[in-house]
C-alpha cells in the first residue's frame, strides 16, 4: 500500500500502461496517459517499443530490452497497487513473456489492444501477435482487436460484421476472455461494436462520424478508456460503452498537431 493512501484524500486509481512510444503523441503511451488522466485515473507504465513516426506515418520500430522492462514492472508492482492494466504494442515475444510474468503480481483486469501493424506507415507485427497470445492468455480480461488484427488472431477472414462476430466468438473461446469486436471499419450509418464472452453478447452503438477513420489513435484511446473505467469500478459492458462514447466525442473534435493525420487526443 502506498504511504499516502491513509490521508483521507480521494485517490485516483492507478492504471498500468505497457505500450509503445509515439513521439507525436497521437497514439501509444502518451495518448494512453492523456486519456486515463482525463477520465479520472492515474497512469503508470513502461515503454515497450520506440517508434520513428510523426503525424504523417511510421518509418520503423525498436523493441525495448525485455529484461529491463520486466524489472521495471516487477519493481513498480511491488509498490503501486494498480486497478487495471492496458497493454498496447508489445514489440517482441520476449517482451510479451516479461510482461506476462510481471502480471502475476496483480489481479487487476488486463485489457490488450493488439497491434498488428500501424494504421499509417510500414510495419508488420503478425508474428509478435502470435507469440504473445500464449504468454498473455492467462491474464486477459478483454482483447480489443480491429478488423485486421481480429482476422490474424482468429485465423479466419473478416469481411463484414457477421464474419467478425463469428471470428470474435472463436477467439473468445480460444482465449477464455471477452472480445470487443469493433465496427469502425465496416459500412453503415452506425458504428456497432459487439462485446462477446461465452454466451453473453452486448451490442454497443454510436453514430458514425464522417472522416473518423482518418483520426489517429482511436484504438489506443478506446482500450485506455475501458481500462480507466474499470479502474473506477464500472462493470465491463458499461466501461466499454462509456469508452465508446468518449472516443466518439474525441473523433468529432480531434487535435491537429502536425501536417498529417489528426489525433484523437
Amino acid at each position: 500500500m502506498s504511504a499516502y493512501r491513509h490521508t483521507g484524500k480521494q485517490q485516483r486509481p492507478d492504471v498500468l500502461v505497457c505500450a509503445g512510444l509515439d513521439p507525436s503523441g497521437g497514439a501509444g503511451l502518451l495518448a494512453d496517459a492523456r486519456v486515463i488522466t482525463q477520465l479520472g485515473g492515474r497512469p503508470v507504465g513502461v515503454v515497450t517499443a520506440l517508434t520513428i513516426q510523426n503525424t504523417t506515418g511510421m518509418l520503423g520500430t525498436h523493441a525495448c530490452d525485455a529484461e529491463i522492462v520486466g524489472q521495471q514492472l516487477t519493481f513498480l508492482m511491488t509498490d503501486v497497487e494498480v486497478r487495471a492494466v492496458k497493454i498496447g504494442m508489445i514489440g517482441s515475444a520476449e517482451l510479451a513473456k516479461a510482461i506476462a510474468n510481471a502480471l502475476h503480481l496483480t489481479n487487476a483486469p488486463v485489457i490488450w489492444d493488439p497491434i498488428g501493424g500501424p494504421s499509417r506507415g510500414s510495419g508488420d507485427y503478425a508474428e509478435v501477435l502470435a507469440d504473445s497470445i500464449a504468454a498473455l492468455r492467462p491474464h486477459l480480461a478483454l482483447v480489443t482487436p480491429n478488423r485486421n488484427e481480429l482476422a490474424l488472431l482468429a485465423k479466419r477472414p473478416v469481411d463484414d460484421l457477421a464474419s467478425a462476430e463469428a471470428a470474435g466468438q472463436a477467439l473468445a473461446a480460444a482465449l477464455d476472455c471477452a472480445i470487443l469486436v469493433k465496427g469502425g471499419h465496416f459500412d453503415g450509418d452506425e458504428s456497432i461494436d459487439l462485446l462477446l464472452h461465452g454466451r453473453e453478447r452486448t451490442t454497443l452503438r454510436a453514430p458514425r462520424v464522417p472522416g473518423g477513420e482518418h483520426v489517429h489513435g482511436t484504438g489506443c484511446a478506446l482500450s485506455s478508456a475501458i481500462a480507466a473505467n474499470l479502474a473506477l469500478g464500472k462493470g465491463l459492458a458499461e466501461a466499454c460503452q462509456l469508452a465508446k462514447d468518449f472516443v466518439l466525442e474525441r473523433i468529432a473534435d480531434p487535435q491537429t498537431p502536425g501536417r498529417g493525420a489528426p489525433a484523437i487526443v
